[in-house]
């Protein structure tokens, strides 16, 4: 693990540690801005601590903060952190993770019920001691009991190609419910995050209770944990919580727009508001006049509700694209015209039979034709991926000709030759030069070493995307999200090397992998580098994975332009022979 990532969960630590024990709200927001601000970075931490008033120039870090990197870079320790973990349990923090529990809350089962972890909370719950603190009610305490078993059986987030399909499917269905007028998601899956805590749904409704009745009694429902008016919320198949909202069509956008989020975006947004003696709430933009009553309440029109866009242009900024709304999204720049599905015309990393695919040659063209592509990379795997059937020189040779021999049938598909080299530790390629240069395309990646160092890491990239026949770097970290965290390079130097050579940088869109991730797309962008969409699909179902790479792409600022699976065929193929 790189050096900032280390620091950034030891700051997000500092700020669990902070709440529980009922720190300054200041402080604890100021190590947690630390931490995404570590999160974000990518470069050497120890040199930028070491360049006088380095650390002070990123946005975020104060004075006291730069000191406390200063002193982990030299020491490997955080003493604030250190200090105040020496006073509390280590199994408080976990229980931050269960639905329902708050810092506050934390420290108080602590104090009053000798609560340290989930286990000594079970404890409490079954023998009496919540019960006996005040204002812990009968019906607060069956749902802390609720939310432990929850806790305990979703250990991880739900991944974007889990959680997307899955409130694709629910729009679709409830869509068709007397008197639903509309439905969508929003939340962390509306902004493409790569996992998802819980599902949003917003909908408009002439007959709520019809919806809230078919929501609850869907398929797949554990749980129903709530089933008001307009607002039910239900477990499905014990594994994912999903909340529906219904609101008046006159106020949806204000409401889009709050649930959407992120909370920092929506921060910022209400204070542009205030700054403009206007008041901002998921139920609109009103005029502030002062009273402590929320203006909705007291009937006042709001000046916008009714579309996002209109309370933007209220509050004089350019609308967002949601994939634009985090924290390190400057609310006031002018967003670029970002990527979208209708752009992409290509796919350039597959594989067939020749190595691990399910499909042939011929039938994997046939579902690039069906999808309206003007082009197909057949990028089969290299000697060295014994596991995935890779091919020794002998065999590529055969199936570069049998690539040839299809694609001379085609009249409306170009099928490129093209390989998924590997990338030894070293930096090497899995294929002599000689070899390589029968290749329409070559996609380098790693596939194993991936526990190397940063040093050891950086430079094994560096040097593949530095290789004059190298045209893509597939999955640069071979990360899978949840299970290994693959490779941490210095990714400054690796944009910059690509840039250089004008070796494209690959988004893997396998929602397993989002390898770019999202902010090594804003690097790559500013280092003025290229980027590849492509599915890496071992059989035709794959191809759908393209939404997810686009969704990253966005993520990063990612246009037409700069993405090569957007450009003519006539460019790809005068860049494909530089």
């Amino acid at each position: 693990m790189s050096d900032q990532r280390k620091l950034a969960a030891q700051f997000d630590q500092l700020a669990a540690l902070m709440e529980i024990t009922g720190a300054n709200a200041f402080r604890v927001n100021a190590a947690k801005r630390v931490s995404r601000v570590l999160q974000e970075f990518e470069g050497n931490l120890r040199e930028l601590a070491e360049s006088p008033g380095g650390l002070e120039a990123m946005d975020g870090i104060g004075k006291g903060s730069a000191e406390r990197i200063r002193e982990w870079c030299k020491t490997g320790r955080l003493a604030e952190r250190d200090r105040i973990a020496a006073d509390v349990p280590d199994g408080l923090i976990g229980l931050l993770d269960i639905s329902g529990l708050g810092p506050k809350t934390v420290g108080r089962l602590w104090r009053e019920a000798d609560v340290t972890d989930r286990a000594t909370l079970r404890g409490a719950i079954n023998d009496g001691r919540l019960a006996s603190l005040p204002r812990m009610g009968a019906k607060t305490i069956a749902n802390i009991s609720d939310s432990l078993d929850f806790a305990e059986k979703a250990a991880e987030r739900t991944p974007l190609g889990a959680a997307l399909p899955l409130a694709e499917r629910l729009c679709t269905e409830l869509a068709d419910v007397p008197g639903t007028d509309r439905i969508v998601w929003a939340g962390s899956l509306r902004r493409g995050c790569e996992t998802i805590g819980d599902i949003d749904l917003l909908a408009i409704s002439t007959d709520p209770a019809s919806l809230v009745r078919a929501f609850t009694e869907q398929p797949g429902v554990t749980k129903v944990l709530a089933a008001g008016d307009t607002k039910a919320s239900v477990r499905l198949d014990d594994r994912i919580q999903i909340d529906l909202r219904i609101v008046p069509d006159h106020g949806f956008g204000a409401a889009w727009l709050y649930f959407t989020g992120s909370k920092e975006h929506n921060v910022e947004l209400r204070h542009r508001a205030q700054q403009r003696t206007l008041r901002l709430n998921e139920y609109g933009l009103f005029e502030d006049d002062g009273e402590q009553t929320p203006p909705q309440d007291r009937g006042v029109p709001p000046l916008a509700a009714e579309c996002e866009t209109d309370i933007y242009t209220a509050l004089e900024l350019p609308w967002r694209p949601p994939e634009l709304r985090e924290s390190r999204d400057d609310i006031c720049d002018q967003p670029p015209e970002l990527i979208t599905i209708d752009c992409i015309r290509r796919d350039l990393h597959t594989h067939t039979t020749a190595s691990d695919g399910h499909l042939s040659i011929r039938k994997m063209a046939d579902e690039a034709i069906r999808r309206g592509y003007d082009a197909l990379a057949i990028t089969d795997h290299s000697r060295s991926s014994v596991q995935a059937n890779g091919l020794d020189v002998e065999r590529l040779i055969a199936h570069i000709e049998a690539i040839r021999e299809i694609d001379a049938a085609l009249p409306n598909l170009t099928l490129l030759a093209g390989s998924e080299v590997d990338i030894h530790a070293d930096g090497s390629l899995d294929y002599d030069d000689e070899i390589l240069a029968l290749l329409d395309i070559v996609v380098a990646s790693p596939h194993v070493a991936l526990k190397q160092s940063p040093d050891a890491a950086t430079a094994r990239l560096v040097r593949a995307a530095s290789h004059p026949l190298v045209h893509i770097i597939g999955h640069p970290t071979g990360r899978m999200i949840g299970r290994r965290p693959g490779l941490e390079p210095d990714m400054h130097a690796v944009c910059e090397a690509a840039a250089e050579h004008s070796t494209a940088l690959e988004i893997n869109a396998n929602p397993k992998r989002l390898d770019l991730r999202d902010r090594h797309v804003r690097l790559a962008l500013e280092s003025d580098a290229l980027i590849s969409i492509n599915t890496d699909a071992h059989q035709a179902a794959h191809f759908d994975f393209l939404q997810y790479g686009v969704l990253t792409g966005r993520r990063g600022g990612l246009t037409a332009e700069t993405c090569i699976n957007a450009w003519s065929l006539e460019r790809l193929q005068a860049w494909l022979a530089r």
